[in-house]
This record gives C-alpha cells, sequence and structure tokens, in this order.
C-alpha cells in the first residue's frame, strides 16, 4: 500500500488530517481511507525507524489506523497537532512490538505487549453510537469467508498479534497476514457497500 505525500502545497499539512480525524469520531469511513492515503507514509517511516523491520513496521502502521478508527473521538487538537498524535500512537505501539519481540526472544511463549489504559468511558449517546458500529461492522465480518473473518476477529476484538493468531491457528504467519490483509479489504468494500459506517 502506497500513500500520498504532500498532495497540495498550499494546504497546511495537518489541517486535514485533523479534519479526517474528526470525521472519523462521527464514523465516516471513507475518511479514515482519506487519513491513510494522506499520512500513512509518515507513520510507517516513524515505525520503520524504530523497529528496522518493514514488515512489522507496516503490521505497526496498519494497528495505528485501527486505533485512530476505534478512538478518533478522543482526540483533542488543543493538546497537539493531529499528526503529532498518529506519530504518538505510532511509536507506543512501536516501543511495544519491540519489547514484545524482546520478551519472545528470551522466553519460549510470547510475552503480551503492554496494553494501553483506557481513555475516558464513553457517555450514553458515545456507547449507543458505538453500539451502533459494531453491529454493523459484525454484520459485514459475517459476510467474509470463515478464514478471514477468523484472523480479524482474533486481531481486532481479541487484540493478538500476527505472531500470536499464527500460533493460536497453527497457520504459518504469511499465510496470517494474507488473510488479515485480504479480509481487511473485503470488509472495506462491503461497509463502503452499506454506505461507510456512518449512523
Amino acid at each position: 500500500m502506497t500513500a500520498a505525500q504532500g498532495t497540495s502545497p498550499t494546504v497546511s499539512l495537518d489541517a486535514a488530517p485533523a479534519g479526517l480525524i474528526a470525521r472519523c469520531a462521527q464514523g465516516d469511513q471513507r475518511a479514515l481511507a482519506e487519513l491513510y492515503d494522506a499520512t500513512a507514509a509518515q507513520v510507517n517511516g516513524l515505525a520503520l525507524r524504530i523497529l528496522a523491520d518493514r514488515e512489522v513496521a507496516e503490521e505497526v502502521t496498519g494497528d495505528v489506523y485501527l486505533q485512530v478508527w476505534r478512538s478518533a473521538a478522543s482526540y483533542d487538537p488543543a493538546r497537539g497537532s493531529a499528526l503529532a498524535w498518529l506519530f504518538t500512537l505510532a511509536r507506543s505501539r512501536a516501543i511495544d512490538r519491540l519489547r514484545a519481540g524482546a520478551g519472545e526472544r528470551r522466553h519460549a511463549a510470547p510475552a503480551e505487549p503492554p496494553r494501553e489504559p483506557e481513555s475516558d468511558a464513553p457517555g450514553p449517546e458515545e456507547g449507543s453510537s458505538l453500539a451502533q458500529r459494531r453491529r454493523i461492522v459484525h454484520a459485514a465480518l459475517e459476510r467474509l469467508g470463515e478464514e478471514q473473518r477468523r484472523v480479524l476477529e482474533m486481531a481486532f476484538f481479541q487484540g493478538l498479534s500476527h505472531g500470536e493468531i499464527a500460533a493460536a491457528l497453527g497457520t504459518p504467519l504469511g499465510t496470517v497476514k494474507t488473510r488479515i490483509r485480504l479480509g481487511v479489504g473485503r470488509l472495506r468494500e462491503l461497509l463502503k457497500a452499506q454506505g461507510g459506517l456512518a449512523s
């Protein structure tokens, strides 16, 4: 996957990402795709500098945008720019992955990466909106093939890493990565066909 870099010299580099994050918080699935296209190269570059492993950096980059989708409402422009927020997420996840990798090398059993603490609990309206989005996503997941649906559920709902999924299923890591990549693409098509996740 490639990401556009500096698509418009006349627009502030961070103005568009901030607006796209705001749209993500409203459930606009297209905004997530646009945000990815506009910023993924920079986010991936940071992850690659930390991890020095192209494949793992790509996984971390994907994880960052999934986290953005789940927690876009927690982004506060008053506390920093949108790009700074994305870089903070990327740095945190990359460091977590480094620590997990070090644990795997020291022990036979893979170490579970530290999880980020949950932010403030959602209010009633936000909780209702999140529940509706979950129903839409679960309905789309049901239309995937069994293999793709299973790895996506393990990755996104159980929070397992690609390596943990491969170990749990007894499946090669490359196969797990391919199923997740194809599953995410198919899920994206299904959500677009439903008009995205906008309520």
